[in-house]
């Protein structure tokens, strides 16, 4: 059986996910809504756990219809809009008014990135390529790229392909960019369904696993294939990734 470092001789280009995979949104957001509601007494956990599935249940349906917006800021003010609507968040309505409102979807862009992120992307982009291949829009993947010091070569944005992971076109539309046969990238990501989906277009996989999974796949076990699993590498860290290669 394959060695990891074997496993990825050949791979040019690391194509990696952002949200949950190389930053930590859901630090970010707890610490943020608790500051901007300082003194009230609210589960913030749930509502950003419930912000983040209103939006992943989005980009699920237009990858599955083709349908729909793809722009993560216009998505993620819908989802707090309806948030406010409903009886267990409605009492914040009255606080937040429009520019409050625009700050906190303004937020999500000021996401922290994992401790071993930066200076693993550092160390990997001196011997490979490295870009992201996410489901936010171009300008909300600059502004974490710059917040978080990701030292991105390309920033591959789901405005480019006009659906969302896990739609094929995303993946296909990674490949068409890069101008490598599938053997030749590698998609890293903390999600297993993403990895799934980069695998059938042949697109070699890496796991990483994060503290926090909020995707629905809490409690899942993610193995390499040379353990009887689902990926072809499962590394520690960034840093793990950029010593193998």
């Amino acid at each position: 059986m394959s060695s990891p470092s074997e496993t990825l001789r050949g791979v040019e280009a690391f194509v990696f996910d952002v949200f949950g995979s190389t930053v930590d949104w859901y630090g970010n957001m707890t610490r943020t809504l608790a500051e901007y509601a300082e003194g009230t007494e609210e589960d913030w956990d749930a509502f950003a756990n419930e912000w983040r599935k209103g939006y992943f249940a989005q980009a699920r349906s237009v990858a599955q219809s083709g349908h729909g917006n793809t722009n993560m800021d216009i998505v993620h003010r819908e989802v707090l809009e309806s948030m406010l609507k409903t009886p267990r968040w409605r009492h914040l309505a009255s606080a937040w008014d429009e520019t409050k409102r625009h700050e906190l979807v303004l937020a999500w862009h000021r996401s922290d990135g994992w401790p071993d992120a930066s200076r693993g992307l550092y160390t990997l982009k001196k011997k490979k390529i490295v870009v992201t291949l996410s489901n936010g829009n171009m300008r909300f993947l600059v502004d974490v790229a710059k917040h978080a010091d990701l030292p991105w070569d390309a920033v591959l944005s789901v405005d480019l392909f006009g659906t969302c992971k896990p739609n094929p076109k995303v993946y296909q539309g990674a490949l068409h960019y890069l101008e490598l046969p599938p053997e030749k990238c590698a998609m890293v990501a903390a999600h297993l369904w993403d990895l799934e989906a980069a695998a059938k277009h042949g697109m070699k996989t890496v796991y990483v696993p994060r503290p926090e999974s909020h995707d629905g796949e809490e409690g899942l076990v993610v193995k390499s294939k040379a353990e009887g699993g689902q990926v072809d590498v499962v590394v520690e860290s960034f840093e793990a990734l950029a010593e193998l290669v």
